[in-house]
């Protein structure tokens, strides 16, 4: 093999074993999927216990994934996904400690503070980890 092939065959090879990982960043579906992967998924619930919440992630522009304990709550927004980005700062307006359906999250710049727009909340559907058999 010339020297001159031998670098393209090697970025040939990176470049097909990078593409999942990159592939899997870019589908919402795929990641939504691993995220719930081996999970159990339960009736809808209006509120959550916002202090509890130690993850929330941005799924493309439709959805946040709140994490409590091993249960993540999926939350498919009901209006304002256009506004949703994962850069930025997600600053949410409650009525005490619980984050319901309906409440809004506003999306806060980063780095300039200003604010970009709001999305409303829908249901917290819960995926929980199926229970262990002793």
């Amino acid at each position: 093999m010339t020297l001159a092939i031998r670098p393209l065959l090697v970025l040939a090879i990176v470049t097909c074993v990078a593409t999942p990982a990159y592939a899997y960043k870019d589908d919402p579906a795929a990641e939504l999927a691993k995220l719930t992967n081996g999970r159990i998924a339960g009736n809808p619930q209006r509120c959550i216990d916002l202090p509890q919440v130690y993850n929330t992630q941005v799924i493309d522009k439709t959805t946040i994934a709140y994490r409590i304990g091993s249960t993540y709550y999926v939350n498919k927004l009901r209006s304002g996904a256009e506004a949703l980005n994962s850069n930025d700062v997600m600053v949410t307006k409650t009525f005490g400690s619980q984050l319901c359906e309906m409440d809004t999250v506003d999306m806060v710049d980063r780095y300039g503070g200003g604010r970009r727009g709001f999305a409303i909340l829908g249901p917290f559907i819960p995926y929980k980890l199926p229970p262990k058999d002793h």
